[in-house]
């Protein structure tokens, strides 16, 4: 069986697996199973679609939303990024522009042009 659309490969999981909370050697919990975890929030974050869209197959979309957010506060995605970035030849990396910081003296636009309706004169 071939790999599903945005599921990982069999060499991009052995990659990262060392590197996700849950092995049976880690303290805590022992993850049920972080592949088919991580293939869940791979399926939400490449299709763009709503956490409660999220297909059965991969779990009930509140506990991968939460599992997801308890890493993100822990680290763990940092981690795993830092390891793949290490690879040049890596065909998979993408830049996300949603963090993009603006200089603070652009921030908030006070001072700037008045929005003012078409035919009403300006006020002097």
């Amino acid at each position: 069986m071939g790999v599903k659309r945005y599921e990982l490969s069999e060499a991009q999981w052995m990659r990262i697996a060392p590197l996700l909370p849950g092995k049976a050697t880690d303290p805590g919990r022992t993850a049920a199973d972080n592949r088919l975890f991580v293939n869940g929030v791979l399926w939400v974050l490449r299709s763009g679609a709503f956490w409660q869209h999220l297909p059965e197959r991969y779990g009930k979309w509140k506990s991968v939303h939460a599992r997801f957010t308890r890493w993100a506060k822990n680290g763990v995605w940092e981690k795993v990024f830092a390891e793949l970035i290490k690879a040049r030849d890596n065909k998979y990396l993408m830049l996300d522009s949603t963090l993009v910081r603006v200089h603070q003296q652009a921030a908030g636009g006070k001072g700037g042009p008045k929005v003012r309706r078409w035919g009403v004169p300006e006020a002097d």
